[in-house]
């Protein structure tokens, strides 16, 4: 339905474009206009990899929504970037939603946000300067419990890439960060608790559901009915 903004669900870095998918279907069933840019190519050449996401995906929305109004959901690692695409793009961004997503860290590298034991980990498993894919990151059987249909965990796991080491070394660049007054958080996991009190101090709305870090995949229409909520709140 023209005349509400259109929906681009950016997919984090460390997985594929199917995390927004059963999403994005739901949102244009609803009448939604809904991108979902994919970040496959981003990665492999050479750096500085945050100009060419925000390029890849603003090339996408310009090129359905150039110059019309659209809100950015950015998905784990993607809320990092959300300020460099919402630079580089013509259409003009309304709202801004972070689910269970980084928080914009401007001159900061993505291993200056995470703990020194997962930096000290992820640099032991790098080869030839490349990571593995994500869901090797962690103990077996983390994402059976995550995605129990085995269907659906292994078109999930053939997306994910290797990606490289310069990434999570790289500064963010400084771009400015979303308005509070358009700006909401859905928190999904446990994991993202402090960026969920974060945005919440800076005047953010923020909703919590007690759920996991990949429910885009599995439960679809609760996750489009909360974007709904959050998305009438910023924009109108």
């Amino acid at each position: 339905m023209r005349g509400r903004p259109a929906l681009v669900l950016v997919h984090s870095p460390l997985v594929g474009a199917l995390t927004w998918q059963p999403v994005a279907r739901v949102l244009r069933a609803r009448e939604h206009v809904t991108i979902v840019p994919s970040l496959a190519r981003v990665f492999g050449g050479t750096g500085p990899y945050y100009p060419r996401v925000a390029a890849a995906v603003a090339e996408e929305v310009d090129r359905h929504e150039g110059g019309k109004q659209i809100v950015l959901v950015g998905h784990s690692g993607a809320g990092a970037l959300l300020p460099a695409i919402t630079s580089t793009t013509t259409a003009t961004v309304v709202g801004t939603i972070f689910v269970d997503a980084l928080l914009p860290h401007a001159d900061l590298r993505w291993f200056d946000t995470a703990p020194v034991e997962l930096r000290e980990q992820l640099w032991g498993l790098a080869l030839d300067g490349r990571l593995p894919p994500w869901n090797e990151w962690f103990p077996p059987g983390t994402v059976e419990e995550l995605l129990p249909d085995p269907h659906l965990r292994a078109r999930f796991c053939a997306e994910l890439p290797r990606l490289p080491l310069a990434y999570f070394e790289e500064r963010a660049p400084t771009h400015p960060g979303p308005a509070p007054s358009r700006s909401a958080y859905l928190q999904l996991s446990d994991a993202y608790e402090a960026e969920a009190l974060q945005a919440k101090r800076e005047g953010w709305c923020v909703k919590r559901r007690t759920a996991h870090h990949l429910t885009m995949l599995t439960e679809p229409q609760e996750i489009s009915a909360v974007l709904e909520e959050l998305i009438d709140g910023l924009v109108h």
